[in-house]
């Protein structure tokens, strides 16, 4: 249910954009951390008022279903914006709205640690598209093959922008590699 590779740098994206942010701690047990997110998410409504959640899901049934549920449960809306969009047009408008994004995890062939680093631009979009025909992989990574990182955005949303001074690839349980 949860992405954790360089989950660190969260803390460092928020302060990018302004935003407060608020975290919580899970064991990551199947169903028992929805119960976890529950708490964090009521503790957002309680602390902040918040009215909905903004999720990333593109494909995950499993993700936007359990929470839509949350969501239902508490009173909010759950807002899923990217929702079946095409993955390779979407990563064109990533890269057209001027987000940079870096592959940062990957644990699947035909990926390998060549690609920990990788900025996710025009060319890495088009060998993307060709590994979803070889191989039915998804491109922007929704089937879990890669993770990514977003280190900036447009000017009206990121006040500052994440560079990465130092990183070292290490393989992880979870992952083949990692970049951190």
């Amino acid at each position: 249910m949860f992405h954790t590779p360089n989950i660190s740098i969260t803390e460092l994206q928020a302060e990018a954009i302004g935003l407060p942010l608020l975290t919580a701690d899970t064991l990551g047990k199947k169903e028992d951390e929805l119960a976890d997110l529950k708490k964090a998410i009521q503790k957002a409504k309680d602390m902040f008022a918040i009215q909905g959640i903004v999720t990333g899901a593109i494909e995950s049934v499993y993700q936007a279903s359990r929470i839509q549920k949350l969501c239902d449960e508490i009173g909010i809306s759950c807002i899923n914006p990217l929702w079946h969009k095409n993955q390779v047009e979407l990563l064109k408008e990533i890269i057209e709205e001027k987000f940079e994004v870096i592959i940062s995890g990957v644990s699947a062939y035909p990926f390998d640690e060549s690609w920990l680093g990788r900025k996710i631009d025009l060319k890495t979009v088009k060998e993307l598209e060709d590994l979803q025909v070889k191989y039915k992989i998804n491109p922007a990574g929704e089937g879990g093959e890669f993770e990514s990182l977003v280190l900036d955005g447009p000017d009206e949303l990121f006040k500052k922008r994440i560079e990465l001074v130092e990183t070292k690839i290490q393989e992880a349980k979870r992952f083949k590699w990692s970049i951190t």
